[in-house]
Parts: C-alpha cells; sequence; structure tokens
C-alpha cells in the first residue's frame, strides 16, 4: 500500500507497534565467555576497547535467565546495573529497548514452580530496577511508559508463584524481593500517582497472602521498603495508608477464630507482621515528617494488637 494513502491515525499505531515489538526483541545469543566478563569486573567495569557498549549489555541480558549464579548475579547484573545507574552509559532509547525486552521477560514461563524460568523473570526485574533507578537520575520514560512499567511490575508480583528465595547450588532467586526493589525505585517517582500508591499496597498484602509460606530471605524488609517510600513522599495519601493498614489488622485478628490455626492464616500473619516489624527501622531511615511520624505511631499500635 503506497504509504500516501494511510490514513495518520493509522500510521502512527503501526509506528508505534512497531517500536514495541523492537523493545521487546530478545537479545541475540551470547559470543563472549565468562573469563571476558571477569575482566571487565575486575577492571572497574570499564568496557574493553573496541567494544559497543549496548551490544554487550545485550548479550548481558541473555545471562539473565542462567542458573549459573555467577554468571547471572555477579557478573550479568553486575555490570548492567554499573553501567546504567552509575555510569549512565545508555542513550534513552538504548534504555526503552533493554526495558522492552526485560519488561517481556516477566511474562517468560509465568506460572511455572521449581523450574529455572524464574530466574530470568526474577532477573530482569531486578534489572528493571536499575532502570527506574536511572529514571531517577534522568528521567526518559514519561507518564505513559511509567505507568505501563508500574503495572507490569504488580502483574509481575501478583502472578509469580515461585517465591524460593536462595538455592544452595544456583544462588539467589529471590523474586519477590527483586519486585520490591523495581516498586521501591517507581516510588520515589514524581511520576508516581496516589492512585498508584493504593495500587502498590494492595499488591504488597496480595503478595503476602498468597505466598503460601513464610518469607525466610529478607522478603518482608524488601517490601517494608517500598511501603516506607511511599509513605515518606510529599504527596502521600495517608487515607489509603491507614485503610491498608486497618484491613491488614482485620484479617490477621481472624487468624486467632481458630484452635489451632488454620496454616494458611497463620502464614498470612507472620508475613504481616514481619513486614511492619521491618517498616519502623525503614522509616526511621528515612527524612522525618509529620506523614511519617503519624504512620510510625499507627504501625506501632498494629504491632502493639498482635
Amino acid at each position: 500500500m503506497p504509504r500516501t494513502i494511510l490514513p495518520v491515525a493509522l500510521l502512527a499505531f503501526g509506528l508505534s507497534v512497531v517500536a514495541g515489538a523492537a523493545y521487546a526483541q530478545q537479545p541475540p545469543d551470547p559470543v563472549h565467555d565468562k573469563p571476558f566478563w571477569r575482566a571487565i569486573a575486575a577492571n572497574r567495569y570499564q568496557i574493553p576497547p573496541g567494544e559497543k557498549p549496548f551490544a554487550l549489555a545485550q548479550e548481558l541480558g541473555s545471562y539473565l535467565g542462567s542458573p549459573d549464579p555467577e554468571l547471572r548475579d555477579d557478573l550479568a547484573y553486575s555490570i548492567l546495573t554499573v553501567w546504567i545507574v552509575n555510569r549512565r552509559q545508555f542513550s534513552p532509547e538504548e534504555l526503552l529497548q533493554l526495558e522492552g525486552q526485560w519488561s517481556a521477560n516477566l511474562r517468560a514461563g509465568i506460572g511455572e514452580k521449581g523450574t529455572d524460568t524464574v530466574f530470568k523473570r526474577s532477573f530482569s526485574a531486578l534489572c528493571l530496577a536499575s532502570i527506574a533507578e536511572r529514571e531517577l537520575k534522568t528521567p526518559f520514560l514519561g507518564q505513559q511508559k511509567f505507568a505501563e512499567l508500574l503495572r507490569q511490575a504488580l502483574a509481575y508480583l501478583r502472578d509469580e508463584k515461585d517465591v524460593r528465595g536462595f538455592d544452595a547450588s544456583k544462588g539467589w532467586i529471590h523474586s519477590a524481593a527483586h519486585t520490591a526493589d523495581l516498586l521501591s525505585a517507581l516510588a520515589e517517582n514524581p511520576l508516581f500517582t496516589k492512585q498508584g500508591q493504593s495500587s502498590v499496597l494492595d499488591a504488597i498484602s496480595q503478595r503476602l497472602e498468597t505466598a503460601g509460606e513464610v518469607f525466610t530471605y529478607g522478603e518482608q524488609d524488601r517490601l517494608a521498603n517500598v511501603v516506607a517510600r511511599i509513605v515518606s513522599r510529599d504527596d502521600v495519601a495517608l487515607d489509603a495508608f491507614h485503610k491498608w493498614l486497618a484491613e491488614m489488622d482485620a484479617a490477621d485478628r481472624s487468624v486467632w477464630k481458630d484452635s489451632p490455626p488454620k496454616i494458611a492464616a497463620l502464614t498470612r500473619f507472620q508475613n504481616d507482621s514481619y513486614l511492619l516489624r521491618a517498616l519502623i527501622p525503614r522509616l526511621l531511615e528515612r527524612p522525618s515528617s509529620p506523614a511519617s511520624l503519624e504512620a510510625q505511631k499507627a504501625v506501632l499500635g498494629s504491632l502493639e494488637r498482635r
């Protein structure tokens, strides 16, 4: 079809689809060995002469699903974070492409439990946290893309079934903690709305309720950090926070209606309690404000009633 007869709206839609497809393209097959990446880390993450940084970043992205903890965590994630956050290495267009690839990874094998597919999802969430931190320093997402990233993060927190924290041979898995890190960075952003605050608080409660086990690798603390960042905002919706806390209290009190308590309710109670205990020091780490002091008092009251 000749370009001149395409309606403007259709042309714009087509361009957006092409752009989205480009962002979601999977990274190329690996071409460098592990000693190459070890040398970069040992050389304070300097980019080797003659290498193209973005091509290297895409290759590193292919290691996020590796069951090898050194390759996945010590090298791929660590190098990418330094280049994205500290060195500010990539252009906005390149960052958007990485964001698109890693966001797509959040749905790869979603629903599986106990398989290695979780590494790609979990470590993509962690690398998206680096993208969100970079956004705080040099904004490039815009309101629409920010809202979409938040939506995808909340969907991943809700839908991930594999909540293992650590494996003795394969290292950190930590899907809940990594998603919390992403939400923490998003919660600092000026683009984060009051409606977003409520959505994140509700999603945290849902994750703690549906985990099916008591988190034992610090996940509650990382999720508490998200709540602390929300409460520390100048535009915090305190009514939404109090509503969230009251609903948590009401749900947790029901655990004692049965004797002995049902395991699912007791698991939720323990996860909620550990989060609230972690929230107090997290709030104390942040700059004090009337809102944060009010939140501390409310949380302490909740803990006293447990």
